[in-house]
């Protein structure tokens, strides 16, 4: 009877370890897809920044600094690999985005070419989808960082080699919308 009380005492455990070591492996594949969202976004918004440089470029070409701001700040975001240097690089993109718009205020005829128009509302679209993707990805390093630093799950993360995730954080100047003027 006894042996039957320590298996079943066995059985329990084991599945209690089971169960936390799956809801850790959810979180991070969850994690995972998680930054493969913002990676898709992100890669949508770099596509078009060059045809929204090149249709500005038509109007103003003299505003070589701002383009080579760009196309500087493109490329970094681009080769960033970690949360913290992607915001990074995409702050500094987005700052040299405001520029380009600041400069697409002085030109009516090109506030009023339909091509800019429409990369304007696309690259807006691909804003809130960024930022819709950000919040979610933080949201699941929220719940996979809290897991693996709770208690009894911390012991089994570490066993394991679970490790905390970065947040996909903004600095105050990212926080201010992109100016998306029609």
């Amino acid at each position: 009877m006894i042996s039957w009380i320590i298996l079943a005492i066995a059985v329990l455990i084991l599945g209690f370890v089971i169960g936390m070591y799956n809801s850790l492996v959810q979180l991070r594949v969850r994690a995972d897809s998680a930054w493969s969202d913002i990676d898709v976004q992100l890669k949508r918004r770099h596509d078009l920044i060059p045809n929204l440089v090149e249709t500005v470029k038509g109007y103003a070409a003299h505003e070589k600094s701002t383009f080579e701001n760009i196309a500087k700040f493109r490329s970094q975001a681009m080769q960033a690999s970690t949360p913290a240097d992607k915001a990074a690089a995409e702050n500094r993109l987005t700052g040299a985005l405001k520029s380009l718009f600041a400069v697409a205020e002085n030109y009516p005829e090109l506030k009023a070419s339909e091509e800019f128009t429409q990369l304007q509302n696309s690259l807006s679209q691909t804003e809130d989808a960024i930022q819709n993707s950000r919040r979610y990805y933080n949201a699941v390093v929220r719940d996979f960082n809290t897991k693996i630093q709770s208690f009894p799950t911390n012991i089994l993360a570490g066993m394991f080699g679970f490790q905390p995730r970065q947040f996909f954080e903004t600095t105050e100047t990212d926080r201010e919308p992109v100016a998306v003027k029609f």
